[in-house]
């Protein structure tokens, strides 16, 4: 099956472009590279250019009559940055994507599948599992931008007699286990990038933010899945709406299914990487709660879907690949 992958040099996108070709498929990516690294479109077909641009995606369907799908990745994804320039985040993720999505309708591939958010749910109060009929309550340009074209997705489906899939991601770490890509931000500011910029620094401390809240050991609740087991998932979903012969529109969550906290990542983590590193306790900060995890049982059940690498293989995986982007990074700057 040839897919039109937008966003296909980004950390999730570059792995699910590999996990479509392990599994015999032609992905076709669209990329504006001003984030992803091209090292991650060499050898694919590829376009380089924006999702709004009619002229290019008019050119891709053009050169493509036989793609079959869409799986949209690209995205602006910085929460903070979405609150201070929700305009820009507005535009890129909702006007734009609507762009692509009705040029994909005009040239009649209509399989859509829409990379969203666990962000758009209401935020938890004691670390329980989230179902998609959970509440949705965004508290960030961003996420309200990821809901809203959930929205629209839904509404050109039933106008259209298309397929569409919302995809709600929660926490993707670790690489593509054959380390053809991986996450590649130079000061990430999550939970794992954390301690991956402490344990190549040679350790230090590390905070953990509140330590009373309604969680089996007081710390905030997480839900990571490896990004391996992300990209089955699109797979599995592919394969789904290829079998659909009707209009439909779906919302799936894609997690791990199960919470771990703040305390016992890090745990792991020291574990994993043998890193000395000092555990903190801090005050919680503005805006914080306790968290949630996946409720998967719908992706189980209906795509056939469930994860199978563990947060350790996570973990080792991100250390891995982070080794590799370092070294390979600082050969580059060297060749300048």
């Amino acid at each position: 099956m040839k897919i039109l992958v937008t966003g296909g040099a980004g950390y999730i996108g570059r792995t699910v472009v590999s996990a479509l070709l392990d599994a015999g498929h032609a992905p076709v990516v669209l990329d504006s590279l001003s984030i992803g690294p091209i090292e991650f479109i060499e050898g694919l077909i590829f376009y380089k250019g924006d999702i709004g641009d009619s002229q290019i995606l008019d050119k891709i369907f053009y050169d493509h009559p036989d793609l079959e799908a869409v799986m949209h990745f690209a995205a602006l994804i910085d929460v903070e940055e979405s609150m201070r320039l929700p305009s820009l985040y507005y535009s890129e993720n909702l006007f734009k994507a609507q762009i692509l999505l009705n040029s994909a309708m005009a040239a009649g591939v209509n399989r859509f599948l829409f990379s969203s958010t666990a962000a758009v749910y209401k935020a938890g109060g004691s670390g329980e599992g989230l179902q998609e009929n959970s509440p949705v309550d965004p508290l960030s340009a961003y996420a309200a931008s990821k809901l809203m074209f959930e929205r629209v997705l839904a509404d050109t489906c039933q106008e259209h007699g298309a397929v569409g899939m919302a995809l709600r991601y929660f926490n993707p770490i670790g690489a593509d286990p054959k380390m053809r890509s991986g996450a590649y931000r130079d000061d990430p500011s999550h939970l794992l990038g954390r301690l991956t910029k402490l344990s190549t620094r040679g350790g230090g401390l590390f905070s953990i933010f509140g330590d009373d809240y309604p969680t089996r050991d007081g710390t905030p609740m997480r839900d990571f899945i490896h990004v391996w087991d992300l990209a089955q998932a699109h797979i599995a979903a592919l394969i789904f709406m290829a079998g659909l012969r009707e209009s439909r529109f779906e919302v799936m969550n894609v997690g791990s299914g199960a919470g771990v906290t703040v305390r016992e990542f890090a745990q792991t983590f020291l574990e994993v990487s043998g890193a000395p590193i000092d555990v903190v306790v801090g005050r919680r900060r503005p805006g914080d709660s306790a968290g949630a995890f996946a409720d998967t049982s719908r992706a189980r059940l209906v795509l056939g879907w469930s994860p199978h690498l563990s947060l350790q293989q996570g973990i080792t995986d991100s250390l891995t690949w982070e080794e590799i982007w370092r070294a390979r990074s600082h050969k580059s700057k060297g060749a300048n």
